[in-house]
């Protein structure tokens, strides 16, 4: 017995020809990552295999960027080619909502540079570290990637982020990192850094104007204390 493809199905439930006729709106979460995997198994259609990518992630958009491949292929009927198409997709689509915004953003609250740098970390399985190099009109000129790290932690050298901050002439700085866990609030490791580069910024004249802190929805600004 051959594998279920999605040609298989009748007509009214094929993924591809309805996002054709009806447009990618129309289509469910399954029906869409369904188009990506083209195949199910012998035993269940392309969709219901979709439903288990899905259900992965209790059927969260969000949690599903964080699965990695090996989970992935740890269904049946998920190989490496899938899993990979299925992370380039997500990637992608974080990439897109990262581009949209805009570069130049003006910076004037926390809640300013969440939106800025939600898309990039928000649903991230790892943590990174980023800087945001502001000109004197709190526009962001940059954002530069400092460090990646494992699930509960991201070096990062204070050197290397006012290294930055000096080629680039930046008046101001704010350092932006993710918390996988969901837990927002600071470990003790983020408090020393963000001293330590806080009376760094200063000697040099540089204004520190946040550390904050995303962890999916929530996020925690040192500035606000919140």
């Amino acid at each position: 017995m051959s594998l279920l493809k999605i040609k298989d199905l009748s007509p009214d439930d094929r993924p591809r020809e309805k996002m054709m006729a009806k447009g990618a709106a129309a289509l469910t979460d399954a029906e869409l990552i369904a188009i990506l995997l083209r195949s199910g198994t012998r035993s269940e259609t392309v969709v219901e295999v979709a439903q288990q990518v899905l259900a992965l992630s209790g059927n969260n958009l969000q949690e599903l960027g964080k699965i990695d491949r090996t989970r992935l292929q740890k269904i049946k009927g998920i190989g490496a080619t899938k899993a990979v198409t299925l992370l380039a997709a997500l990637e992608l689509g974080r990439r897109r909502a990262a581009a949209d915004a805009a570069p130049r953003a003006e910076i004037r609250t926390a809640e300013d540079a969440v939106r800025l740098m939600s898309p990039l970390l928000a649903d991230l399985p790892h943590e990174e570290m980023w800087l945001l190099l502001l000109n004197r009109a709190n526009r962001v000129m940059e954002r530069i990637k400092i460090s990646q790290g494992g699930i509960h932690s991201t070096p990062a050298d204070t050197r290397i982020i006012l290294k930055h901050a000096l080629e680039k002439l930046a008046s101001g700085i704010i350092l932006v990192h993710n918390h996988p866990s969901g837990a927002a609030q600071p470990s003790a490791e983020d408090l020393r850094l963000t001293k330590q580069v806080q009376q760094a910024a200063a000697l040099l004249d540089i204004q520190f104007h946040d550390h904050i802190i995303i962890a999916g929805k929530n996020f925690y600004s040192f500035t606000n204390k919140r």
